[in-house]
C-alpha cells in the first residue's frame, strides 16, 4: 500500500494535471451537458485510480522538485493530456463534419435542431451521428481504452520530458489526414447520392422549365436519403468506432 505523504499528493497532482487536461476535451467526458463539478470529480476519481500505475514515473521525474521544476512538468503534462483529448475530439469533429456534409446531400440540412452534445445546436442528422457515436464509444468499452491509453502514454511521454510542440502538431497533422480520409469512407455514399440526384433535378429542370423541380423533386430527395441512411449508418458507425479504437489501442 502506498504510504500518503506530501510528495505522494505532489504525484498525484501532476497525474491529475495530464488526465485532467485530457478528460477536459475528450468526447463524452467533456460535454457541456454533464455539470462542471461532476467532470471535476470524474477527473478526480480517475486520477485516483490511475495514479499508483504511474507514479514511479511521476516520481522519478520529479527528483529534484525545484519550483522551476515544478512548473516546467505541470505545464507540459497540462499539454500533453490536452494534446490527446484533442486528437480524439478530432475523430468526433471529423464524424460531425461529414455528417453536416450527408445531412445537406439528403436534403435535411435546413432542419433546426437542439444542441444536445454541444454547445452549438445541429441538425437531427448530425445529433444521431455524433450521439451514437459517443453512446457506442461506452457500450463498447472505448472509455476504458483511454483510461489504457492514458496509462500507455507514461512510457512514450515521460513527465521528465518536455513538451515538444513540433512532435504535437505533426501528431495533430496525421490525426487530421486519418480523420480526412475516413470522414470520405463514411460520407461517400451520400457525396455520390448528392451529385446523381443534383444532376437528375437540373436535367429535368432544363426539359421542364415551366415546373418548379426543386420543390416538386425535395420529398424523393428527402425519402432517398431517408432510404441510403437506413442502409449506410451501420456500416458508417462501425467504420468509425473501429478507426477510433484503432487509434486509441496503436496511438
Amino acid at each position: 500500500m502506498t504510504e500518503v505523504t506530501p510528495d505522494t499528493l505532489l504525484h498525484a497532482f501532476i497525474v491529475f494535471c495530464r488526465i485532467g487536461a485530457c478528460l477536459m476535451l475528450m468526447p463524452g467526458f467533456s460535454s457541456p451537458r454533464v455539470p462542471a463539478r461532476i467532470r471535476l470529480f470524474l477527473a478526480l476519481a480517475v486520477t485516483v485510480a490511475l495514479a499508483p500505475l504511474v507514479l514511479a514515473e511521476v516520481a522519478a521525474a520529479l527528483a529534484d522538485p525545484s519550483p522551476a521544476t515544478l512548473v516546467r512538468v505541470i505545464l507540459s503534462e497540462s499539454l500533453t493530456g490536452a494534446l490527446i483529448g484533442l486528437m480524439a475530439r478530432i475523430f468526433f469533429l471529423a464524424l460531425q463534419t461529414i455528417a453536416t456534409a450527408m445531412a445537406t446531400a439528403a436534403g435535411l440540412g435546413q432542419l433546426p435542431g437542439l444542441p444536445i452534445d454541444e454547445a452549438e445546436a445541429s441538425t437531427p442528422f448530425v445529433t444521431l451521428f455524433t450521439m451514437t457515436a459517443v453512446t457506442l464509444m461506452f457500450v463498447t468499452g472505448q472509455h476504458a481504452e483511454v483510461m489504457k491509453a492514458l496509462v500507455g502514454s507514461y512510457a512514450r511521454l515521460a513527465p521528465a520530458t518536455p513538451f515538444q510542440p513540433q512532435a504535437g502538431l505533426i501528431q495533430i497533422a496525421d490525426r487530421l489526414a486519418e480523420t480526412f480520409f475516413l470522414a470520405l469512407r463514411i460520407g461517400s455514399p451520400f457525396m455520390i447520392y448528392a451529385v446523381v440526384v443534383n444532376l437528375a433535378i437540373g436535367l429535368m429542370n432544363k426539359l421542364t422549365p415551366q415546373i418548379p423541380v426543386y420543390f416538386v423533386s425535395m420529398p424523393f430527395v428527402i425519402a432517398g436519403g431517408l432510404f441510403l441512411l437506413y442502409f449506410t449508418a451501420t456500416e458508417s458507425l462501425r467504420l468509425f468506432a473501429t478507426a477510433f479504437s484503432s487509434w486509441l489501442a496503436h496511438g
